[in-house]
């Protein structure tokens, strides 16, 4: 197979598979630490309406949906990934966010918060990705 197909059909994986993880994260987290009280977080919109009543707990599973997404999608990228695995999982960490970053600028929420999911949970986790997928191959 061609190297640049391979890469992209990598980077596809890989961004497919980490949605699957950040959202199968998010959907069993209101299972273990309860939505606040009194607010709707199923749309955008009541998310939004809810975040002031958000403790520290309710950002625990946040966190670990982008970050583990992101690891999983770099990982599976970069063990896919026909050459320059780094490089892809980096590409799938520069994916993600861009993703973050727009829910940063929609949500709101808490600046504590924000800079830790976007200086911790994307490219951290993609490059450790990156450093495990090139060992593999």
């Amino acid at each position: 197979m061609n190297p640049t197909l391979k890469n992209i059909g990598a980077v596809i994986a890989g961004l497919v598979v980490g949605s699957v993880a950040n959202i199968s994260i998010i959907m069993v987290s209101g299972s273990i630490i309860p939505p606040p009280e009194g607010g709707d977080i199923t749309t955008m919109e009541g998310l939004k309406a809810t975040m002031h009543l958000f403790e520290p707990k309710h950002f625990v599973f946040p966190f670990l949906a982008h970050a583990l997404g992101t690891l999983v999608g770099a990982l599976v990228a970069a063990k896919l990934a026909s050459s320059r695995p780094r490089i892809m999982a980096l590409l799938i960490g520069a994916f993600f966010f861009v993703g973050g970053a727009i829910n940063v600028f929609s949500l709101g929420g808490p600046m504590w918060f924000n800079v830790l999911d976007l200086t911790m949970a994307y490219f951290p986790m993609a490059y450790l990705s990156g450093k495990w997928g090139a060992k593999a191959n």
